[in-house]
C-alpha cells in the first residue's frame, strides 16, 4: 500500500497540547508583540487554538475572528509558552 492510500478506519487525532502551568507574564510590550506575532504565524498555518471553548452556561460574547486578536488572547491568558535565548557577552580584546 503506498503513502498516498488511506486506509479505513480511525485516524488518531493528537489533542493540543497546553502548557501545564501557564507561562510566565510578559511584562515588556516589546517580547508580547513579537511572541502573539509568532503564534498568529502559526494559527495561520493551520495550528490548532488553545483557547477554552465558551460554555452554553455562560452568556455568549463575540470571539475574535483574526489570527492576530487570537493570538493576543492566547498569550495574554498564558497558553503560549516563550522562552528568550541565552545572550552572549562579546568582549573585544583589541
Amino acid at each position: 500500500m503506498s503513502e498516498i492510500e488511506v486506509q479505513d478506519g480511525e485516524t488518531p487525532v493528537e489533542e493540543p497540547q497546553l502548557p501545564r502551568e501557564p507561562a510566565a507574564p510578559i511584562e515588556s510590550r516589546f517580547l508580547f508583540v513579537d511572541v502573539a506575532a509568532l503564534r498568529a504565524k502559526q494559527l495561520r498555518r493551520g495550528a490548532k487554538l488553545r483557547l477554552p471553548e465558551p460554555s452554553a452556561d455562560t452568556e455568549p460574547t463575540p470571539r475574535p475572528v483574526k489570527a492576530e486578536r487570537l493570538a493576543m488572547a492566547e498569550v495574554r491568558t498564558g497558553l503560549v509558552e516563550w522562552a528568550l535565548p541565552d545572550f552572549k557577552a562579546v568582549f573585544d580584546t583589541r
